[in-house]
Formats: structure tokens, sequence, C-alpha cells
């Protein structure tokens, strides 16, 4: 390929450009258990916030109702994300756990307002409690929860989906106690309110959790650098590597939790490239970039320093 008589080397590097399995398909049976958990405490609950008339009961069994969703939903997501890649969609289908973990986060946000709201519509008419059925409810709630934590735990840290169920499990587990509370306080005050201030504090404690996943799935869908990635880093360890004159055009963006893409255009001395030149350059780069950025999709271009003074000459 040449451009004004100059000629243009310009080389993809692909390092081992595979499609595998995703972070949330690694951990499929934890989620598979946590929903069969979660399903069968939101029964419990939900018969129980009927038979006690308990709001706050109530709400955490609506907040784990949407516990339940958010896994079905990230277990459907790495699924399809699991879809081989086609010509059509280069990634396959895996930005769909992102989606999963946005649908989450979105039906996080609205249980917390419909809960806020009744509990706002019941201050001055709190309707009295059956303590006994909400007490029993409550723990049990509080034990599931604490069941699917330990089962979550450690995987959280490797997936948006994961680690959305492991914030609405530890929410839940929180909502759980602020029960058991409620549920003490009127035992043994009989002030009925606190059950209304019990949904209330559950609502606010899910909205904080919504943001922040709805914060990292926002920086996903907008192709942020991954957090803990220094670009700055990684270019001057780029300018260290033999033969390298300049990089530019650096992108380092996330298709799904756990991979991460690069790509850069490197411009090098016109003498490296060659046959053995060139490999022993992208040998390095993916050597170097490899041991600073955990990634297995790196694409550089290589481009002589006499085509990039050229450019620069045309565009000055």
């Amino acid at each position: 390929m040449s451009s004004g008589g100059i000629s243009l080397v310009g080389m993809g590097h692909d390092h081992s450009h595979t499609h595998g399995i995703t972070a949330t398909g690694r951990h499929r049976k934890r989620l598979t258990a946590v929903l069969s958990i979660t399903l069968a405490v939101v029964v419990v609950q939900v018969v129980g916030a009927l038979l006690s008339g308990s709001l706050a009961l109530l709400a955490d069994a609506g907040h784990m109702l949407s516990d339940a969703a958010g896994v079905t939903i990230a277990l459907l997501a790495s699924w399809i994300a699991g879809r081989p890649a086609s010509d059509l969609r280069t990634y396959g289908y895996q930005r769909a756990e992102v989606l999963a973990a946005l649908a989450n986060a979105l039906i996080l946000i609205v249980i917390s307002v419909v809960i806020f709201t009744e509990a706002i519509r019941r201050i001055g008419s709190a309707p009295e409690v059956q303590t006994n059925i909400m007490l029993f409810a409550a723990i049990l709630g509080a034990v599931a929860n604490l069941v699917s934590l330990l089962i979550l735990h450690g995987a959280h840290e490797d997936s948006l989906n994961v680690r959305g169920a492991y914030l609405e499990v530890l929410g839940d587990l929180l909502g759980s106690f602020a029960v058991i509370i409620a549920a003490v306080v009127i035992l043994m005050t009989g002030y009925q309110a606190a059950d209304t201030i019990a949904s209330v504090l559950i609502a606010l404690m899910i909205l904080p959790r919504a943001w922040s996943l709805l914060r990292d799935v926002v920086d996903v869908l907008l192709e942020a650098s991954p957090k803990g990635v220094e670009v700055q880093m990684i270019r001057e360890h780029i300018l260290s590597v033999d033969g390298v004159v300049d990089v530019h055009d650096i992108h380092i963006w996330t298709i799904t939790s756990g991979v991460p893409v690069f790509s850069a255009h490197v411009v090098v001395e016109d003498g490296v490239l060659n046959a053995r030149g060139t490999d022993q350059v992208l040998d390095k780069l993916t050597t170097c970039l490899g041991s600073h950025f955990d990634t297995e999709h790196c694409t550089f271009q290589l481009e002589p320093a006499s085509h990039s003074e050229h450019e620069s000459r045309q565009h000055a």
C-alpha cells in the first residue's frame, strides 16, 4: 500500500483473538443456586407480608424479587453472550451481559421508588402489624441472603452482572436486618410506625447500589478506559520498546466484564519494518502490554517514521 510515493506499512497484530466464556458465564452455577434460594424466600416473604400487613416485609420481598429478575436476566445474558461471533457481529453477543446489568440497575431504581412512595402514603396511618409472622419471615430471609452472599463472594470481582447480584443480595441482607429490628421494636413497644420507617430505609439502601451499578454500565457502554488502567503508563512502556519512535490513537475499552480491548498506532524506525524486525517489535509490544494490561485483544498498527513525518507536513 502506498501514499504519495511513500511506502506505508500498516500491520494489525491480534494477540490470541478468541472469544472464550465470559466472566458471568464462569459463575453460572453460583447464580443458578442464588436464584433458587431467592425465589423460595420471595414466596415465603410475600405470604408473610400479606398475613402480617408489614410494608417493610413486602418491600424486602419486592427487593428480593428484583434480585431474582436480575439474576435471571444475567443468566440469559451469559448464555446469549456465549454465542459465537459472526461477520455481522465480530465480537459476538458479549455486550448482552452489559445490557442485562443496565436492566438490573433500572429495576432496582423502580423498586426503590415504589417502596418509598408507598411508605410516604402510609405516614400517619400505619396499619397494625402481626409481628410474629413478620419476624419469622425476616429471619428466614436474612439466613437465605447470608447463604447467597457466601455463594457469590469472590465471583463478584470478575463480572458486572455477578457484582450486581452480589450488591443486591447484600442490600437484601441489610433490608432483612431492618425488618427484624422493626419487628422487635413493634413487639417491645407497640410502635407501629417502625414498619414504615424500615421500608423507607430499605428503599434508601437500594438507590446508592443501583446508581453505582448504573454508572459502571454507562462507563462500559461509553467505552471508557477500564478501572485501574493508566493510559500514560502504558504509553511510556510502549515508547520504551527498541525501535519505537512514537505512539498515538491509543484506545482502551471493555466489551463486557473480563474482556478488555486495546489498540494503538505505533510509529517505528523505518529500518525496523522488515519481516524479522516487525515480529520482534510486535512480540515486545504484546509482552510489554500483557504485563501491564490483562487482555487477549491487542491490535497494533505499525507505521514507519518517514510516513508519519510525511503526514505531519501534509496537515501543517
